[in-house]
């Protein structure tokens, strides 16, 4: 199979395969000889970024994710430069909750000692110092601790401000906006606030949470996050309508999903999970779907599976 598109990160970032690998809760519950043979084999096609934030909360049963990613690298036999790292910074506490210690416990836990992206969380408050928050991560990229970095589902008027206050400063900006991005949820990332972002700041996409927790392949949802418009009763509907399309084009539900994802004018990757190495080859196929079946063809066959559509503000979060 022929290496994976690639595309750059950012205006001035690595170039990284149109697919990328996340693992949330995963490989907890893999075989680890099958998760060291899955990552392998995503590496060898071209995958070269893994996300391996922890999302585990106090409380919780202990996550083991990233731990074992770590040794999953070894077993594969792997280098550092064989693969990008994104890493998660969660805002919940910020100021008082610093955040080099947050990020130098995430790098030893996934041993290594830069993440070459780290996407920060959720910006819940109102009041955090958004120009503080670009120049403490400017302080992380002068240590070495990370190269870039990224939000995940804010708003494009706030994007454009943290962007705003780091080039008044001379600083790194964000370089990409990880959104929820699918056949059914559209509105943000096709909105006119974001095309706005996208074309005129260098910001690039990074396709998240695009099977809506499985759902939309017709599997009761693992782990789901948030439902902005309230619309998930809609997607859970619409399974039926994607395997159909899906079929239509001689492809896997998954595959049509991923596939739709690539069609973005703004696109850098796509992050997905796979339980096994055959799921993953299996939904690399969705590069070959979209070069068979088209941009403009895909885009306006699953139209009407666009739920939050007149419902969800486009501005986001």
């Amino acid at each position: 199979m022929p290496a994976l598109p690639q595309r750059r990160i950012g205006e001035h970032g690595p170039l990284t395969g149109v697919l990328s690998l996340g693992s949330w809760h995963t490989y907890d519950r893999m075989d680890f000889g099958e998760a060291v043979r899955m990552l392998r084999t995503a590496v060898d096609a071209g995958i070269t970024l893994f996300d391996v934030g922890v999302y585990g909360l106090p409380g919780a049963t202990p996550v083991f994710t990233d731990v074992l990613f770590s040794a999953m690298v070894r077993a594969a036999g792997l280098r550092r430069e064989d693969y990008l790292l994104s890493s998660k910074l969660w805002l919940e506490g910020y100021p008082e909750r610093e955040l080099r210690p947050q990020l130098e416990n995430a790098l030893f836990r996934a041993g290594v000692e830069h993440a070459d992206l780290v996407i920060l969380g959720d910006l819940r408050r109102d009041d955090t110092d958004l120009r503080a928050l670009v120049r403490d991560l400017a302080a992380l990229r002068d240590a070495g601790l990370l190269r870039q970095w990224g939000v995940n589902n804010w708003s494009a008027t706030t994007v454009r401000a943290v962007h705003d206050f780091a080039k008044a400063d001379g600083l790194p900006g964000p370089a990409i906006a990880q959104l929820k991005h699918s056949v059914a949820r559209r509105s943000i990332p096709d909105g006119a606030p974001f095309a706005t972002v996208f074309g005129e700041l260098g910001v690039t996409l990074q396709s998240s949470d695009i099977f809506e927790g499985g759902l939309l392949l017709g599997k009761s949802g693992r782990q789901i996050g948030r439902d902005p418009g309230g619309v998930r009763a809609a997607i859970t509907a619409s399974a039926p309508e994607v395997e159909r399309i899906a079929t239509e084009l001689d492809a896997t539900p998954a595959q049509l999903c991923l596939a739709f994802t690539l069609t973005h004018p703004a696109h850098t990757t796509t992050l997905f999970g796979a339980t096994s190495t055959a799921q993953l080859q299996e939904n690399l196929g969705a590069v070959d779907l979209l070069d068979r079946v088209g941009a403009d063809r895909l885009r306006e066959l699953v139209r009407p599976l666009w739920a939050d559509r007149d419902v969800v503000d486009p501005e986001g979060p």
